[in-house]
C-alpha cells in the first residue's frame, strides 16, 4: 500500500505523536497533545497515513535562534518517527523531504535537531554543528583558584516567580551564543519549569535558586537533589538541569552556590557547553571528568540567506560551491553575502558540511583534515577559518 505525506489537523496529534511515543515504551494521551499544542502548532506535524493509520511523523518547533551577529528564524525539528512495522519503506525520507520544503516555503533558512542517531539526519543535510560535555565532580573537588564574591543574594524562589525571574537571564546569555534559541512564556511553562515525576529519574523535584541585586536577576540554577548516606558519610547528588549568569561573575557565584549545598557529595550537570568557565575557575578541571558529546545538528536550508544574515569575524570574501542532494534550490557556489555566482569557487562541500562551520562549532581545518572538504584555491581553508571563527563555543543547552 502507498503512503501520503501530510500536515496533521488538531484531532491527528495524539496519533501524529504515537509513532515517537512507541520507542519510548508509552502511548501518547490527551495531556501529551495538549503541552504538545501550546508550543507546535498541529500543521507543522507532517504526519504519514497508511490508508486511514498514521504510520510516521516528524514536527518543527517555530525557533529564533542565535548565529553569529543575528538571530534568524529556524525549525525546530521534533518528534520525528516511524513505527518499526514500516521501517525500510521511504516513510522517513517522505517526510524529511516534504518537511524540509515546508520550512522552505515558510521562509526559514535553518533548521536544527537534536539526533538520536546522528547517522539518519546526515543523509538529509545536516551536519552536527555544536558540542556539549556533562561532569560528575565530588565536593571535595570543587575549590575555585580564587574566592567568589556573589554581589547579591541567592533565594530560592516559587515557580510563578521563576516565569518573571528567568526568562531576562536566559534571553541575554542566549543572545549573545550561536546554537541557543529563544523561549515563549508558554515555552518556559510547558518545556523548561514543568515538572512531572517521569522527568526526575530518582530525583527530587525540580529547585528554582535566583541571585538577585537590588530585585535584578544575576543568575539563576534549576536543579534537583537525590539524598543518601552509606559508609557513615553522603552519596547525595546535586542534578543540575541549567545554570545561567548574565556576567562571568555571576556564572560564577552560581555554580560556587551549587557545588556547596550541605549534605551533598557530588554535582552532575549535563549539556555544557564544551568552552564552560569552570574549566578555568576550579583548582582541578580534570576532576569533572567532563565528557564530550555531540548536540545540535543544523540543516541551512536556504544557503544564500544563511550566509547573508551571518557577520564575519574578519574583513574579506570567499566563493563556496554548495552541493545539495535533498535541496537542489541550494547548489550554486556562492559568496559570502549570499550572492550566487559563477566565479570559480575557493572551496568545495556539501551543505551538511557548511552546516559544521556556519555556528563555528568546527574549522575548516577540521573538516580538511577529515576530507569533508575541498580546497581549490591555495590558502582558501585558512582563510575561511579567519571569516568565520566565533568569539565563544556554539551551544545548545536544552534537548528538544
Amino acid at each position: 500500500m502507498s503512503v501520503e505525506v501530510r500536515p496533521a489537523r488538531p484531532d491527528d496529534v495524539i496519533d501524529a505523536l504515537r509513532p515517537v511515543f512507541h520507542y519510548f515504551g508509552r502511548e501518547p494521551n490527551e495531556e501529551n497533545a495538549r503541552r504538545f499544542a501550546r508550543v507546535l502548532a498541529p500543521e507543522r506535524m507532517h504526519a504519514a497515513w497508511e490508508d486511514s493509520q498514521i504510520v510516521g511523523a516528524a514536527s518543527a518547533f517555530e525557533f529564533q535562534l542565535t548565529v553569529p551577529g543575528a538571530v534568524l528564524p529556524a525549525a525546530g525539528i521534533t518528534a520525528v518517527g516511524v513505527l518499526p512495522t514500516h521501517r525500510r519503506r521511504g516513510v522517513l525520507t517522505e517526510l524529511m523531504r516534504t518537511q524540509l520544503h515546508d520550512v522552505h516555503e515558510r521562509g526559514e533558512p535553518l533548521a536544527c535537531l537534536w539526533a538520536s542517531e546522528g547517522a539518519i539526519y546526515g543523509r538529509f543535510g545536516y551536519g552536527l554543528a555544536c558540542l556539549c560535555g556533562e561532569i560528575d565532580l565530588p565536593r571535595v573537588h570543587s575549590r575555585f583558584r580564587q574566592p567568589v564574591e556573589a554581589s547579591g543574594d541567592f533565594r530560592l524562589i516559587s515557580l510563578e516567580e521563576a516565569l518573571d525571574l528567568l526568562p531576562p537571564v536566559y534571553e541575554q546569555v542566549a543572545a549573545a551564543t550561536p546554537g541557543m534559541f529563544g523561549r515563549s512564556r508558554e515555552w518556559w511553562s510547558v518545556r523548561v519549569l514543568d515538572d512531572p515525576e517521569w522527568r526526575r529519574d530518582g530525583g527530587g523535584e525540580m529547585v528554582r535558586v535566583v541571585l538577585e541585586r537590588k530585585g535584578e536577576a544575576l543568575a539563576y540554577a534549576l536543579y534537583r537533589l537525590k539524598l543518601g548516606f552509606a559508609d557513615g558519610g553522603s552519596t547525595g547528588v546535586v542534578s543540575v538541569i541549567e545554570a545561567f549568569g548574565t556576567s562571568p561573575q555571576a556564572t560564577a557565584a552560581i555554580w560556587r552556590h551549587l557545588f556547596d549545598i550541605d549534605w551533598m557529595e557530588r554535582t552532575k550537570a549535563w549539556l555544557l557547553p564544551v568552552d564552560h568557565p569552570l574549566f578555568l575557575l576550579l583548582q582541578e578541571p580534570a576532576r569533572m571528568r567532563f565528557r564530550v558529546e555531540d548536540s545540535l545538528w543544523l540543516r541551512l536550508v536556504d544557503v544564500g540567506a544563511a550566509l547573508a544574515a551571518r557577520s564575519w569575524a574578519q574583513e574579506g570574501d570567499l566563493v563556496l560551491a554548495v552541493t545539495d542532494a535533498s535541496c537542489s534550490w541550494n547548489e550554486a557556489s556562492y559568496r559570502l553575502d549570499g550572492s550566487k555566482t559563477v566565479e570559480s569557487p575557493e572551496l568545495r562541500l556539501d551543505v551538511a558540511e557548511l552546516a559544521s562551520a556556519y555556528l563555528g562549532g568546527f574549522s575548516f581545518g577540521e573538516l580538511w583534515r577529515a576530507q569533508k572538504v575541498e580546497e581549490l584555491a591555495e590558502g582558501a581553508v585558512a582563510r575561511a577559518d579567519g571569516l568565520f571563527r566565533p568569539d565563544r563555543a556554539p551551544w545548545c543547552a536544552e534537548v528538544f
